[in-house]
């Protein structure tokens, strides 16, 4: 049972915390694995009365903004008073709403009051550089963006991935301005503190480097701070009175922690609005790999050549699933075993972006029809802080649990990827007859639900809100 556990936890805490970073605590990794409960927003306003407004300040340190390229698109809109689109994307610390991204945008607002301005909140919290790599056309590329903000240090900070959301977005309209953002986590500070770059990061600076991109490090005046005892890192609500609290779990910015990193953003600002920047080229061959350029999601009904048992199910009246509307208006689904539908893509990578549950199944894959009429086996790899599963007939698995140990009778959005050779790939996805032990699956301390309502978790159910593909999808 241990051993089973400690899998699940290994999986989904590689998808929410950075590579070669200080270990947390078992209590933060439970927190940070299980905050992907639900989705904000996409448009969201800067005029609530609770945002704090905040100032640049008079920490300086050179390094703390690359200007590199700086943000042209962006100011030319302001000098010429258009309408000016400005997207967030990044991990659970985006989608929060004091951990820094309220307070940038109220300042924004503050400082050039004759702007108009339209917001975007792409932030998913618990996922990295992967997941937006399939879903930035969708949820920020479609809505033709300015300048978009990508911040996923803390989550994975895989730098191929990273490259993809640059040339996805650059390849869409070259005009549109980028500027990355670095949140650390506990431990981190350490670096800052001996003007080091922490290593999670280096990788994400050599692909803005590349590009031209401004990039603006978040946390380094915290971590002059906390050098000099006025701050403390991680604590309770009580911490120290005299001193500032960064954040409880370690990684989230409480609201006087989101103000000091919105503070960065406002110095970065102010230093690139004096900038020249250099003239914008065509985009270049990758640094590290175009293998993520085509990277997208798309509605499973849409991509579906043919269908037994699934249908279309609205989230908005669910009262279990309303809360995943702002990214799923509809999911597909299918509680009967043997259900199926199939899809078709060109491509070396498909996966799931889906919402787990109590009652949820699991899953298996038929791909390229296999002359023994049996479901793809399955390994887990890992490349970087990436996790996928790998076809491979070697596995001893051969079905795709959907549940957890964050499931106990909560939902949460969640994903998974499965790498093919390159090619033409027709899959097939059924509901699986097989069951999960979904009681040696969940923490003892979590088991209380199900051994009340062993009913409602008995059972085999899929909401599936979209089709990921590395490639392109074949109608």
């Amino acid at each position: 049972m241990k051993k089973v556990l400690g899998q699940i936890m290994f999986l989904w805490l590689l998808l929410t915390v950075s590579y070669n970073t200080p270990a947390q605590t078992t209590a933060e990794k439970d927190k940070i694995a299980a905050s992907q409960a639900g989705a904000s927003p996409l448009y969201f306003k800067a005029t609530a009365a609770d945002i704090p407004l905040i100032e640049p300040g008079k920490f300086y340190n050179e390094a703390e903004c690359s200007q590199r390229g700086g943000l042209p698109g962006f100011f030319d809109k302001i000098r010429q008073g258009k309408e000016i689109v400005m997207a967030f994307i990044g991990g659970s610390i985006t989608q929060a709403n004091l951990c820094y991204r309220l307070q940038t945008a109220r300042y924004l607002e503050q400082l050039y009051p004759s702007a108009r301005f339209k917001w975007i909140n792409a932030g998913v919290s618990g996922t990295g550089t992967d997941l937006g790599a399939f879903r930035i056309r969708e949820q920020v590329l479609q809505h033709k963006p300015d300048l978009v903000f990508i911040e996923f240090a803390v989550n994975g900070a895989y730098p191929d991935a990273m490259e993809g959301m640059i040339r996805q977005i650059l390849k869409t309209d070259p005009s549109t301005d980028v500027c990355l953002l670095y949140t650390i986590q506990n431990g981190q500070a350490a670096f800052y503190q001996k003007n080091e770059i922490p290593p999670n990061i280096k990788g994400l600076e050599r692909v803005a480097e590349y590009y031209g991109l401004p990039s603006v490090h978040l946390g380094m005046e915290a971590a002059r701070l906390e050098a000099a005892g006025k701050l403390i890192w991680k604590g309770g609500p009580q911490a120290v009175p005299d001193k500032i609290l960064f954040s409880e779990d370690g990684i989230h910015p409480v609201t006087a922690g989101g103000n000091l990193y919105a503070a960065a953003i406002a110095r970065a600002f102010q230093k690139m609005k004096t900038h020249a920047p250099a003239k914008k080229k065509g985009l270049p061959a990758p640094v590290i790999t175009a293998t993520w350029d085509d990277a997208t999601m798309i509605d499973p009904a849409i991509a579906a050549v043919s269908n037994n048992g699934w249908s279309r199910h609205a989230t908005e009246p669910d009262p279990a699933l309303k809360k995943f509307s702002p990214w799923f208006e509809t999911v597909f689904t299918a509680d009967k075993p043997g259900a199926a539908f199939r899809f078709r893509f060109n491509g070396d990578l498909f996966g799931i972006f889906d919402i787990g549950g109590p009652e949820v199944g699991q899953l298996e894959f038929m791909v390229d029809g296999k002359p023994d009429g049996k479901p793809v086996k399955l390994s887990r790899e890992k490349q970087g802080s990436f996790i996928y599963y790998q076809a491979n007939d070697r596995a001893s698995n051969n079905v795709l649990n959907r549940f957890n140990a964050y499931c106990n009778n909560r939902y949460r959005g969640q994903f998974d990827v499965v790498k093919l050779e390159p090619g033409v790939h027709d899959v097939t996805v059924t509901v699986s007859s097989k069951k999960a032990d979904k009681l040696q699956i969940l923490p003892e301390d979590k088991r209380e639900d199900i051994q009340q309502h062993p009913e409602k978790y008995d059972r085999s159910v899929i909401y599936l809100g979209r089709i990921l593909i590395r490639g392109k999808v074949i109608r």
